[in-house]
């Protein structure tokens, strides 16, 4: 790819294969995430090809991708490292559907990166890796119930997928929020054993696990990447350790996002608290499906002896597990996710600063390795679900298309966020703090 970054030119031949799409596959997409829009266009772009920190589309128009696979892809497209380890599996076998070396060799990685991983079992995603934990816990406490906490996002399965995105008429009251399914097809007995309330509300917390008493699990996302990378408030994720250790609840961290992109040891390195169990997807494989979740040796013993029954072809095949080590042996240098994190907090300044001198409110949130731009009525930053549903959509999504337009590819939908891969060179994150600039001039 050249070093230009042309504006973003014509999208006819994105728009003809939407078209075509439609008529084989269901909706024109293989996931709902996908039917996002190209600025003012109904039809999503379609990437041919990518190379370190770029990629580019079928009409040839060639972005700074901020998107890299839902930050799966953290050592960039096409990256070296991968190609050249993989080529080799290929030529051997790909999966046998048996135990292999490398899956063994990444679970003991695994078990010296994150804190609490003393036993570890993979999967091919992160919702599967989020059922697997979730019936981990629930096999180790005898128990059914799980607290989860309103907006954040734990997969497309029926385990959790609920109040991902419940609208205000239908959310309920602020301190106890209803349970309200994904989608259609959730049968109400899921829906039922799962209590939702507000993030970052120590009482609203309290008063749940008091009224509660049989919870299997507590589940959340440290840093909730599906609201927008809202934080949690200082020592919020000490009082979840502290509540759950005391009524012999299981505290399971959701890392797929957070997970060896913010650090080689994820979010629980990061603020200083230790789940009972986490879940790992995305950066974990460098973009092929993996999953894993770990955990401590006690809450895994039944799934370990056999009495929890967890199972998967594809498992940790050759393929995918070789692609895992690779990455992390990589993500496992902190000079490289230091890089990560300079890298996005530099464009997050330069993000405040075009807010500011433009006059235009707006919240810049998370941390380097992935971080949102909430445009917040008065430029304050989330602290929960329900703070986003007065954030302005629209000048978000103008905001993306002027980027667009300037060769930098971000995420579609204002609830997610920016992940920054590990290979944006000066002169791409040069590029990227321009278009910023010049972006904020047009809002």
């Amino acid at each position: 790819m050249n070093g230009v970054f042309p504006a973003l030119g014509g999208t006819e031949g994105s728009r003809s294969w939407f078209e075509r799409a439609q008529a084989s596959l269901a909706g024109g997409i293989s996931s709902s995430a996908r039917l996002t829009s190209t600025g003012p266009h109904p039809y999503p772009l379609y990437m041919t090809s990518g190379s370190g920190a770029r990629v580019r589309d079928v009409d040839g128009n060639e972005y700074i991708d901020y998107l890299v696979s839902y930050g799966s892809a953290v050592l960039g497209h096409a990256s070296p490292l991968l190609t050249d380890a993989l080529t080799d599996v290929l030529r051997t076998g790909t999966m046998f559907g048996t135990c292999n070396v490398p899956e063994v060799e990444l679970a003991e990685l695994i078990c010296r990166m994150v804190p609490c991983a003393e036993l570890v079992r993979f999967a091919n995603s992160g919702s599967e890796a989020v059922q697997g934990a979730v019936r981990a816990a629930r096999g180790y406490t005898g128990r059914s119930t799980i607290l989860k906490f309103e907006g954040h996002y734990h997969g497309w399965s029926d385990t959790l997928a609920v109040s991902n995105r419940p609208t205000t008429a239908e959310a309920g009251p602020y301190g106890a929020p209803h349970a309200v399914p994904h989608s259609p097809g959730i049968p109400p007995g899921v829906v039922d054993d799962v209590v939702v309330r507000p993030w970052n509300d120590p009482a609203a917390l309290r008063s749940a696990l008091d009224a509660h008493p049989g919870l299997a699990a507590v589940i959340c996302e440290p840093i909730v990447a599906n609201n927008a990378c809202t934080m949690p408030d200082t020592g919020f994720l000490d009082l979840l350790r502290q509540e759950c250790t005391a009524r012999g609840i299981v505290l399971i961290f959701d890392e797929v996002c957070t997970g060896f992109r913010t650090g080689p040891g994820g979010a629980q390195t990061l603020f200083g608290v230790i789940p009972d169990l986490a879940v790992y997807s995305k950066a974990l494989g460098g973009g092929l499906p993996i999953a894993a979740f770990a955990g401590r040796r006690e809450v895994m013993e039944p799934l370990a002896s056999g009495r929890v029954k967890h199972g998967g072809t594809y498992n940790a095949s050759p393929l995918c597990a070789t692609a895992a080590l690779v990455t992390l042996r990589a993500l496992n240098d902190p000079a490289v996710t230091g890089r990560i994190d300079e890298t996005g907090r530099r464009i997050m300044e330069t993000v405040r600063r075009a807010a500011h001198d433009r006059g235009v409110p707006c919240a810049v949130q998370g941390v380097g390795a992935m971080f949102q731009v909430v445009f917040t009525p008065d430029g304050s930053p989330t602290r929960q679900y329900r703070d986003l549903l007065t954030a302005d959509g629209g000048r978000y999504d103008a905001f993306r298309h002027e980027l667009l337009k300037r060769g930098v590819h971000t995420n579609a939908y204002a609830m997610a966020c920016w992940f920054v891969p590990a290979v944006v060179s000066d002169a791409d994150l040069d590029a990227t703090c321009r278009a910023v600039e010049d972006a904020f001039a047009v809002l």
